[in-house]
């Protein structure tokens, strides 16, 4: 029988007693375990890493309240969480951010991973690139070239901000490239 199956959720507005949900949790924490075993040792920690980042951070309403004070352009190694779906960014990744709005930052994840940098649309070098990803090469506070996940970006929680690594002016030609390729990756 599907795993998915057995997991019988009730309704929002479905009375159900402590005792099925006490249950029903079991099943699932059970289920969790047995995907994490399936796990490599990288991403077990990544998963744990985030799963812990989640209990101390979660209740807090800025990064401000670790002591990380952010701005536009900033370079951020930023905890997306552990519950990503395929092609979605999880766990701990770069990010910049574009943009504030009630408390929230607008982010767009990135990766230093040489496939992705490669692959990334450069209407000079790569020209038939994947126009997703938006290559913003070396930048100073950073260890290797890096490109931008631009079909990734979202709001976050600021808490979710572990530290900041760098900045791009958000007044430089490059800051304004990046903007303009959301734009176009949206299909605005």
């Amino acid at each position: 029988m599907n795993t998915l199956n057995q997991l019988v959720l009730p309704k929002q507005d479905e009375k159900t007693s402590v005792e099925q949900l006490e249950k029903q949790y079991a099943f699932y924490q059970q289920m969790k375990i047995n995907e994490v075993k399936k796990l490599s040792e990288g991403k077990m920690i990544r998963r744990i890493t985030s799963e812990a980042n989640w209990v101390l951070r979660s209740k807090y309403a800025s990064c401000l309240e670790f002591g990380v004070n952010i701005r536009v352009g900033d370079i951020c190694f930023i905890d997306f969480g552990d519950e990503s779906y395929l092609y979605e960014v999880g766990f701990q990744h770069f990010g910049i951010i574009l943009s504030f709005c009630h408390g929230k930052a607008f982010v767009i994840p990135m990766t230093s991973n040489p496939e992705m940098v490669n692959q990334a649309y450069d209407i000079q070098k790569r020209p038939n690139g994947k126009k997703h990803l938006m290559g913003i090469g070396l930048i100073p506070g950073m260890a290797k070239e890096s490109v931008l996940f631009l079909n990734d970006g979202k709001f976050i929680n600021t808490a979710r901000i572990i530290d900041v690594k760098a900045n791009i002016n958000k007044n430089s030609a490059l800051f304004q490239e990046i903007k303009k390729r959301l734009k176009e990756c949206m299909k605005f």
